[in-house]
């Protein structure tokens, strides 16, 4: 009787999902393109992107942060059937993301001069350079699109985001293939390669949204709600309300995962190729879960709206079922061919050895990912953001990375110590992020009762 009341939930959730999974689903199958093709350069240029990787993503992690703000409002404003207010938040949150994207694009370049100081070796830090200039630049057109993908599924459109991305993901790896390589007639560019692919698809995903949103109808209605100011600051600053905790709320996820990967590094660059072999396929099982968190925030930020306050906490919980089994396959696949899959990476013995032990740790951490992900996913729909963050740093902050450094470092277990902290973090940010919206969904309801 449980499972059968979920059922409607269950496909509700997934008719939303789906488009966004495949979306992730393609945008990862281009970093494992990469990750593969770099591999099998040398250990040196997989480590070196790996390393590059730990970097840059602390300013997309933040941006893509920032721009999720803008999700709940849309989506609560659209279940009431507010089409005004939906416009309205669309004009600040333009406005907002290309400032955000602008600022953050100047403070990543900054953090390139500090390279040289975070302990890797020269070879690394020269491959990491060549790979982190030029992606640098594609951070700009990825953060505006991805502004306007949240609004497109805070209004429940996700078809066309996964349009636009399997198309630049092909375009992608066929550049990738090209560059890195050298074919039709251009030099080898290697890791550069890869990260010139990567900026030459972001554009193109900018610019081909940018055309859907001035000639679909679904989109074109909204742009008559723009006025002549550009931005309504009090608007903007209910965005930025939800933006920024939330920008800094993935920020203390990502700096932890990335301050464990400079810390794998220390160990060398076997330890670092290692890490990112693992990391690239815990990637993979993340993206997909990230489609049924997004359809998380969607549909409980529409039934928020509607006043359906029971029908709000059965889609969150449903979206954490929905998770949770997706991910709990892709460990026991992870454990079951942990000894096949970094031979796809690497040439190199000792990277396939340590990848194939990191592998298996992060089939554990499957199931607590997918709970703190769906779970973050539904507190955000409700716009719930200051709490959830203080429970990251205490999951990240205090548990993960001093955990990591103890296992990793002080009792010297290298690697396979410092996931160890890892999947430590996921499990406490799991278990807090679950509590929180059980307790708040059972209080809007108590608060809503007739």
């Amino acid at each position: 009787m449980f499972l059968k009341a979920y059922i409607p939930f269950y496909k509700r959730n997934l008719k939303v999902a789906i488009p966004v999974m495949l979306t992730q689903a393609g945008q990862i199958t281009v970093n494992l393109a990469d990750n593969i093709m770099v591999g099998h350069l040398g250990t040196a240029e997989l480590a070196g992107v790996s390393f590059a990787n730990s970097i840059f993503i602390l300013g997309m992690v933040f941006g893509i942060g920032f721009s999720q703000g803008l999700t709940p409002l849309v989506g609560q404003s659209y279940g009431r059937g507010d089409h005004a207010r939906v416009g309205s938040l669309l004009e600040s949150s333009l406005v907002l993301n290309t400032i955000a994207a602008l600022l953050l694009t100047l403070l990543m370049f900054g953090m390139s001069f500090f390279m040289n100081s975070m302990g890797q070796t020269p070879d690394v830090v020269h491959q990491a350079k060549l790979y982190y200039n030029t992606m640098l630049v594609s951070l700009f057109p990825f953060l505006l699109f991805f502004g306007l993908r949240q609004f497109s599924e805070g209004i429940g459109i996700t078809k066309y985001a996964m349009y636009i991305t399997i198309a630049a993901n092909i375009v992608n790896i066929f550049l990738n293939w090209v560059l890195i390589y050298g074919h039709f007639g251009f030099d080898k560019m290697g890791v550069k390669g890869a990260a010139m692919a990567t900026l030459i698809s972001r554009i193109m995903m900018l610019v081909s949204f940018i055309v859907l949103f001035l000639k679909n109808e679904n989109y074109k209605k909204y742009l008559i709600y723009f006025s002549d100011k550009l931005i309504n600051f009090k608007i903007a600053k209910e965005i930025l309300k939800t933006s920024i905790p939330l920008s800094f709320q993935n920020l203390v996820e990502i700096t932890a995962f990335s301050l464990s990967a400079i810390m794998v590094g220390w160990s060398g660059k076997v330890s670092l190729a290692a890490h990112q072999v693992a990391m690239s396929m815990s990637s993979f099982s993340f993206m997909l879960a990230l489609g049924v968190g997004a359809a998380a925030t969607i549909r409980v930020s529409h039934q928020y709206g509607f006043g359906d306050y029971k029908s709000m906490r059965m889609a969150g919980f449903s979206a954490i079922h929905i998770s949770v089994a997706l991910m709990s396959v892709s460990g026991i696949l992870y454990v079951i061919f942990r000894n096949y899959i970094p031979m796809i990476y690497t040439n190199d013995p000792l990277v396939w050895d340590l990848a194939a032990k990191l592998l298996i740790i992060s089939a554990l951490f499957q199931i607590f990912d997918a709970i703190q992900l769906s779970g973050l996913a539904a507190l955000r729909a409700l716009a719930d953001v200051k709490i959830p963050l203080i429970l990251s740093i205490i999951s990240y902050y205090l548990v993960c990375l001093p955990l990591g450094y103890l296992c990793g470092i002080v009792l010297e277990m290298g690697a396979v110590g410092v996931w160890i902290g890892m999947l430590l973090g996921l499990v406490f940010a799991a278990m807090l992020f679950l509590w929180r919206f059980d307790r708040l969904s059972k209080m809007i309801i108590k608060n809503h009762q007739v």
